[in-house]
C-alpha cells in the first residue's frame, strides 16, 4: 500500500513538474534563455481569417478575378488591400476592388505575371471555387482623402484600389476624371463596369494610343488629389506632371526604386545571445537565418509583414512600405530595412 501511494505521489510531482514546464517553455520558446515582456518575434501582430472562394473568373485577358465569402469579415474602406496566403504558404498583397457596402464579401483581382516569383501563377492555378482561403484582416496605406475633385490614374492591374474610390467619390458629389492605361484593351480589367462613368473614364490602351497623356494634370482645378496606382514608371511620371506633387497619392506593390547605398552592421540577437555580421550585399533576413533557419519569412520585398520583428536597441533604416509610423518605433522587416548605424539588437 505504500509502495501504491509513494508511485501515485511520484506521478502526481513529475505531472505538476511536465506542466509547469510547458507553460515555461511557452512564455519563452528560447527557455532557458531570458523571456522579454513580450516578445513578438516570429508572430504576425495580424490574426487570421479563414473565407470561402464562391466565385472564379477572368477580369480581363491574364487577369483572375476571386470573390470570397465569411461573416467574419471586416469592414474596409476604398483603397485597402488584404494579405492573401496561398496553398504553399507565400503571402501576397491585393487591393480590395468590389464595393465595402457589400458586408462579408471581398473581391480581389489577380493578374498573372509568367516571369514573376510564383504567387500569381499558383493564385491562378490552384485557387479554385469552392475552395477556402486564408488571409489577413485589411490595411489601408492607400486612403481616399475627402477632397471636391480627384484627378485617378491607373495603369494595368492598378485600376483595383481606384475602382472602389470611383463609387466613394461619385457617391460624395465630388468632381472626379480617371484616366487608365494598359498595353491593350483585352489586358484592361473591369472596363464593363467604367463604361457606366461615360465621359469621365478616358482609356488609353497603349496598342491604340501609346503612353498616357499626362499633360491633362496640368489643368486640373486648384486643390485637386491626384490618385494613382500602377508601374513605378507611370508614377514617377504622374508625380513630376502634376502641379502640386504633394496633392499625390500613391499606391505600390513593388519596391520603389533603389533605396540608397547600404553598408555593413551587426545584429544582436538578443534571447539567442549571439552576434552576426549583416553584408552590404544581404539582407538583415539572410544574415539571420544563417544562425536561426527557422526564422520565417515570404515576400522578401517589404510588404507582407512576415519578417517583422522586434527591436530592442539601434536605429532603423526602414525601406518597406507596410509598417505605420507607430509599429516603426519598436520593429523592422528583416527583409528590406537596414540599421542607420552600425548595430542592431533584436528580440531574437
Amino acid at each position: 500500500m505504500r509502495r501504491a501511494l509513494a508511485v501515485t505521489a511520484v506521478a502526481g510531482a513529475a505531472w505538476v513538474a511536465k506542466r509547469a514546464l510547458s507553460r515555461r517553455i511557452g512564455k519563452s520558446p528560447l527557455w532557458p534563455l531570458p523571456a522579454l515582456e513580450t516578445p513578438v518575434s516570429g508572430h504576425s501582430p495580424r490574426r487570421t481569417l479563414r473565407a470561402l472562394i464562391v466565385s472564379r473568373g477572368e477580369a480581363a485577358q491574364g487577369v483572375l478575378r476571386l470573390t470570397v465569402e465569411s461573416p467574419e469579415l471586416p469592414a474596409w474602406t476604398p483603397g485597402a488591400h488584404v494579405d492573401i496566403t496561398l496553398p504553399s504558404g507565400l503571402v501576397r498583397q491585393y487591393s480590395l476592388c468590389g464595393d465595402p457596402a457589400d458586408s462579408g464579401r471581398y473581391t480581389i483581382a489577380i493578374r498573372l505575371i509568367e516571369d514573376g516569383r510564383g504567387g500569381s501563377r499558383e493564385a491562378h492555378g490552384r485557387l479554385v471555387e469552392g475552395a477556402e482561403l486564408e488571409l489577413r484582416p485589411p490595411r489601408n496605406r492607400f486612403e481616399l482623402v475627402p477632397a471636391a475633385s480627384y484627378a485617378f490614374v491607373a495603369g494595368g492591374i492598378g485600376i483595383t484600389p481606384i475602382l472602389p474610390m470611383l463609387r466613394a467619390a461619385t457617391e460624395a458629389g465630388a468632381d472626379w476624371t480617371l484616366l487608365y492605361g494598359g498595353r491593350s484593351r483585352a489586358s484592361m480589367p473591369f472596363l464593363a463596369e467604367l463604361a457606366a462613368y461615360g465621359e469621365r473614364v478616358t482609356l488609353a490602351p497603349e496598342d491604340e494610343t501609346g503612353l498616357p497623356d499626362l499633360s491633362v494634370l496640368a489643368s486640373v482645378p486648384p486643390g485637386t488629389l491626384v490618385y494613382c496606382c500602377g508601374p513605378e514608371p507611370l508614377m514617377a511620371a504622374v508625380t513630376a506632371a502634376a502641379p502640386d506633387p504633394a496633392a499625390v497619392h500613391l499606391e505600390r506593390f513593388a519596391p520603389a526604386g533603389a533605396p540608397g547605398p547600404a553598408r555593413p552592421f551587426t545584429v544582436e540577437l538578443h534571447r539567442s545571445g549571439s552576434e552576426i555580421e549583416v553584408g552590404a550585399d544581404e539582407s538583415a533576413l539572410a544574415a539571420v537565418r544563417r544562425e536561426l533557419p527557422a526564422t520565417p519569412y515570404s515576400c522578401e520585398q517589404g510588404f507582407c509583414g512576415t519578417c517583422q520583428h522586434r527591436v530592442l536597441a539601434g536605429e532603423v533604416d526602414h525601406r518597406d512600405e507596410l509598417l505605420t509610423d507607430g509599429e516603426r518605433e519598436d520593429s523592422m522587416l528583416l527583409c528590406v530595412s537596414r540599421a542607420k548605424g552600425d548595430r542592431l539588437v533584436l528580440d531574437l
